[in-house]
């Protein structure tokens, strides 16, 4: 069943997108082809303003593309109004996160760019993107250049080009995550005025965000996506009216609801060493290391403690004003390294986290390195220095293994976590002027 529609918009719910199975493969030279998207099935309604939340690389903006017709997927069926969706969907406008202005064209000439695209009259192009720039507050700019504009007014005009073109179903990537804190406050209302006031054609809103409090706020529906790769875990019904008060208990509760949600979001098994030396088709697939920085994991910790070692995760990240997605990394470290554990939005500190807390900066190092070796990435890299007689190994080496379970530039990143992981708890060392990790005299006992 639908979510019931926004106050003000109250016309018969109609069925507009359909997605059946959608999966997003993108092949490796090797055959082991990097899932991103697997089985997505989901329905979007007159009506609804839908938020589809999940972590930084759960695939939302692939999954946007797909819904425009930007992108197809490698299996499943993409329907607008029962009809396939092939190639650019003329029913959908999107809304990107970094503007996408042509810089050379004015502010009318950038508003008016789909419908030149779509061979409406000049008089009629000029009149209609008059209309929106004025709609959307930039009355006197018709005629300055993107580079004369702020970030909020560039975005503004983003608007204004979706909108030109009537679309039934408005599509936004993150449209407010490149603008200063008040710029994108006061755009999320105004936006929000518009639709529920209905004063824009637009009969669906699908909007990707990585902010929880930004989908409760705005959204009437959240879908969440898991990582690694995207699937549906959660499409939740948010009944708060609007104007909805983000202060208010019933606000906080859904946050909160969410936060459990995301946050307790396991991950695959790790694979042995012996499959991740030699993958492929029948071989594990390696989960990937979380990004948190050591002296973050240790504050986030001695503040859990100090408050006797629960808290609610929420709460942390609006004291620490941090975003889902820059807090996810930290907690899911010390999940990984047995630091700490998330229990219904709650982040709870272990006995070994208790210990960590409490132990001398040394110490807090040793323990941070014999959980490291319980993980196969750093246990690879620690054998295979080892075991060379002069305990070096080029970067390259080891990119070439990753490069079997991520993309380049994902193999990239999850060496330069496990280099900084490394180097941090005294595991090995790495020279950048040679690119070897290696390991020091001291290091070099027992693997």
């Amino acid at each position: 069943m639908p979510a019931s529609p926004a106050k003000g918009r109250t016309e018969k719910p109609e069925l507009l997108l359909r997605l059946l199975g959608v999966t997003k493969r993108y092949p490796q030279p090797d055959a082991y082809d990097i899932l991103v998207l697997e089985d997505i099935t989901l329905d979007i309604w007159s009506g609804q303003f839908v938020a589809l939340l999940g972590p930084s690389g759960s695939g939302k903006s692939t999954l946007l593309r797909i819904v425009t017709g930007l992108a197809q997927p490698s299996y499943g069926t993409v329907l607008y109004r029962g009809r396939p969706v092939a190639g650019p969907n003329p029913h959908a406008a999107m809304v990107f996160q970094t503007f996408a202005l042509y810089p050379w064209l004015t502010v009318q000439q950038n508003v008016e760019i789909g419908l030149l695209a779509k061979g409406v009259p000049a008089a009629q192009r000029r009149a209609k993107a008059r209309e929106l720039i004025s709609l959307i507050g930039l009355d006197g700019y018709e005629d300055a250049l993107p580079k004369e504009l702020s970030g909020g007014m560039r975005q503004r005009v983003g608007f204004a080009r979706a909108l030109a073109v009537d679309p039934e179903l408005l599509c936004m990537d993150e449209p407010f995550s490149a603008l200063d804190f008040l710029t994108a406050e006061n755009l999320r209302s105004e936006l929000l005025d518009l639709w529920i006031e209905r004063r824009i054609p637009t009969r669906a809103i699908l909007m990707v965000t990585h902010g929880i409090e930004e989908a409760v706020f705005m959204a009437d529906r959240i879908i969440i996506l898991s990582k690694n790769p995207a699937r549906v875990i959660a499409d939740l019904a948010i009944p708060l009216p609007y104007p909805r008060n983000r202060k208010a208990p019933e606000f906080l509760h859904w946050v909160d609801q969410v936060y459990q949600i995301v946050t307790g979001v396991e991950e695959p098994a790790q694979p042995t060493v012996e499959e991740l030396i030699q993958p492929g088709p029948a071989g594990a697939k390696l989960a990937p290391i979380p990004a948190g920085h050591p002296p973050m994991l240790a504050g986030l910790l001695e503040l859990v403690v100090d408050r006797g070692g629960r808290d609610d995760l929420y709460r942390l990240g609006a004291e620490l004003l941090l975003e889902v997605d820059d807090l996810l990394p930290v907690t899911d470290a010390a999940e990984l390294l047995g630091l700490a554990l998330v229990e219904q939005g709650d982040l709870i500190v272990t006995p070994l986290g208790q210990r960590f807390v409490a132990a001398s900066p040394a110490e807090r190092r040793a323990i941070i390195r014999e959980r490291l070796l319980d993980i196969p990435l750093f246990r690879l890299i620690h054998r295979v220095l080892h075991s060379k007689a002069n305990h070096r190994m080029g970067r390259d080496f080891f990119l070439d293994v990753l490069e079997g379970h991520f993309s380049p530039a994902e193999a990239e990143r999850q060496l330069d976590v496990a280099i900084n992981w490394g180097r941090w708890a005294d595991l090995f060392h790495y020279d950048p002027d040679s690119e070897q990790l290696y390991l020091a005299e001291d290091q070099t006992g027992p693997a």
